[in-house]
């Protein structure tokens, strides 16, 4: 596998605790199987739609395991970190001790199926968007720490993946320290919240407040707050000229979807694409791409309306942080006009369809003799 090593396997669900985490008829076949004599099995693992391979906290957790218990486990994998698999193809192979392995499939099929399908997301959308950098902002869309860190790993498995491919910036960091490291950053990046905003009574006092907190950093400010996207933003650069020529200034426009950004309605919004892409909305769109490109909340039209406001004033180096929403599909939209960002900020590589998530697990070999059930011979390893 490639890319950067996990720091650490968390120490979560090993050896005797898989037990209340794992299915009871694993557990009940555990005492079946040590009562009647155990045997070395080889199980196939595979999902059932294309995923981008992201196996290694399932491995680093296997791996964890084996050592815990005194027992080995042969791990096979078919792919390399970050390739593309067909669906129904098997993963991996992994083989060892029946009494060692059944209580374990629960576990090591919830490390896999979401990481794969993140990872697969992920990649879509930096390739989708190779010029805009993308930050991991998935922490509080996930059930859990395990979780976020199996969405974090998976981002950067997709991204690396799009990197190697067309040499996309991909994603340059999350919102979490803990994560960081996968990355290959020390620490969470970001912006700032609504909260820092209110507390503040303005736009530009917030942004001056993180400023004087953190002078060294890239200053990026949220300008949604109180519906003026252009005006503070324009404030902003006009307060921290040195930071725009430095390029370390970043306004970021999260406009929900209840209401248009500054200065704009329908006649508006059409207005500002006629003038930039006159072709995108001409060809036939769909309710959900018109919506994206026109309609409320961080819209092509809004982006494309603070760029141009931004460049007519004299800050053509002040960077557009975009957020709300970027899914795949509004990754494409973005990436079809050429909407001017700089930076996209999302979680939405997270499985929008969580029934994609699964994988599945059989056993395809007993002491070495193939067998398996009827209709799943695809699995069988072949010569």
């Amino acid at each position: 596998m490639t890319g950067k090593k996990n720091q650490s396997v968390t120490p979560l669900k090993l050896g005797d605790d898989a037990a209340r985490w794992s299915d009871r008829y694993f557990l009940k076949t555990k005492d079946a199987v040590a009562k009647f004599g155990d045997k070395r099995v080889t199980y196939a693992i595979f999902m059932r739609r294309p995923v981008i391979f992201a196996p290694r906290l399932a491995v680093d957790w296997l791996e964890a395991v084996s050592k815990e218990r005194g027992v080995a486990f042969d791990i096979e994998l078919n792919y390399s970190e970050g390739s593309w698999a067909g669906a129904g193809e098997p993963l991996m192979y992994l083989s060892g001790s029946f009494v060692h392995l059944v209580d374990l499939e629960t576990l090591v099929l919830q490390k896999i199926g979401p990481a794969c399908v993140a990872a697969y997301n992920a990649y879509t959308m930096c390739m989708d968007l190779p010029n805009v950098a993308f930050l991991a902002m998935d922490g509080r869309h996930c059930a859990g720490t395990e979780m976020a860190e199996i969405m974090a790993y998976a981002a950067s498995v997709g991204s690396e993946a799009a990197k190697r491919q067309v040499g996309a910036t991909g994603f340059v960091g999350n919102a979490t320290d803990a994560t960081a490291h996968y990355f290959g950053q020390k620490r969470g990046l970001g912006t700032m919240p609504h909260g820092l905003i209110g507390y503040a009574g303005s736009t530009l006092r917030a942004a001056e407040m993180l400023y004087e907190t953190y002078p060294d950093d890239p200053l990026a400010v949220l300008v949604d707050y109180y519906g003026k996207e252009t005006t503070d933003s324009l404030a902003v650069a006009e307060r921290f000229p040195e930071l725009v020529e430095k390029g370390m200034l970043s306004v970021r426009i999260d406009t929900h979807g209840g209401r248009f950004a500054e200065g704009l309605d329908p006649q508006a919004s059409y207005a500002v694409l006629e003038r930039h892409v006159p072709l995108a909305v001409r060809r036939y769109r769909n309710e959900a791409e018109l919506r994206y490109l026109v309609g409320t909340g961080v819209s092509a039209a809004a982006i494309f309306n603070l760029r141009e406001k931004l460049d007519a004033a004299g800050f053509q180096k002040v960077k557009i942080v975009a957020s709300s929403g970027f899914n795949v599909h509004k990754c494409k939209v973005m990436a079809d006009v050429k909407a001017p960002i700089d930076v996209i900020g999302t979680g939405s590589y997270l499985p929008e369809k969580w029934s994609e998530t699964y994988a599945t697990a059989d056993i395809v070999s007993y002491d070495g003799v193939a067998a398996i059930k009827l209709g799943r011979e695809f699995l069988l390893k072949r010569d």
